[in-house]
């Protein structure tokens, strides 16, 4: 009998690859894959971020915006120059928006695009033109509960996360036949301190969203994490095109 595999080594020799990986859920991540054996390497546009990684063995930061596609690639390169060939990469980097239609100005519709799909595509397009040729690696793109579901005065978050959710089952078919597994994570409401800082101005009910949720709570950092870690790993190895979501529930409830 084979034996069972150690879950909590099971990235060992992996090099992984995460924007936006210096706060909230990506440095949750970040932290979840270092813990797991995989060599981290975050890039942020917030070079104050680095020091989050002070007590993560090995990791490395690289400055970046995700909206530029020089940038992006120059930012792949230099990862793999000083670290080594990318095995998983994850596109995290995101923004939120929210705000009446009618009152939605062109320029915050093009940044939430911009960071949110741009972002996006342009991690991923970076990241498969270094792993087709090697014929394997994992790509996970982050979408939202809000790319499966809609919710009123989120139009840009809304289309720019269900864009991500369908480009990866787009990218999941047409690399397959390299190696490549590409999948999207669905988080719902997690608790971060952005979410807090929402909150706390009084711009979301915690109590009404905690009620909607059928499991009764916000989902933790570390459920995210932990969820990208399986699938980042060998165990998931027939697992592509897919969105995972982990939203307590929330996509599923249609009942009053």
């Amino acid at each position: 009998m084979t034996p069972a595999p150690d879950r909590n080594r099971d990235l060992a020799g992996k090099i992984a690859l995460i924007t936006g990986g210096g706060s909230g859920l990506g440095l949750a991540m970040s932290q979840r894959f270092s813990a797991r054996g995989a060599r981290v390497v975050v890039l942020d546009r917030d070079a104050a971020a680095a020091a989050a990684f002070a007590g993560i063995e090995g990791a490395a930061f690289i400055s970046c915006d995700v909206c530029e596609p020089e940038a992006v690639d120059a930012a792949f390169d230099q990862a793999e120059a000083s670290v080594g060939p990318l095995d998983i990469v994850i596109a995290n980097a995101g923004i939120s928006q929210n705000s009446p239609t009618l009152a939605l100005n062109f320029a915050d519709w093009r940044r939430v695009m911009s960071v949110n799909l741009d972002g996006v595509f342009l991690t991923a397009q970076a990241a498969g033109r270094r792993m087709v040729p090697r014929q394997r690696g994992v790509i996970l793109l982050m979408a939202s509960m809000y790319g499966v579901v809609a919710a009123p005065e989120r139009l840009g978050y809304c289309a720019s996360k269900s864009a991500v959710a369908m480009m990866a089952k787009a990218l999941a078919l047409e690399w397959a036949r390299h190696g490549l597994r590409v999948n999207a994570l669905a988080p719902g409401y997690v608790r971060t301190p952005f979410l807090d800082d929402l909150i706390a101005r009084g711009r979301l009910d915690a109590n009404a969203l905690t009620t909607r949720m059928p499991i009764g709570r916000f989902i933790e950092t570390d459920e995210v994490a932990a969820l990208a870690a399986f699938l980042a790993s060998d165990e998931a190895s027939a697992i592509t095109g897919q969105v995972a979501g982990v939203d307590g529930g929330w996509s599923a409830n249609g009942y009053i």
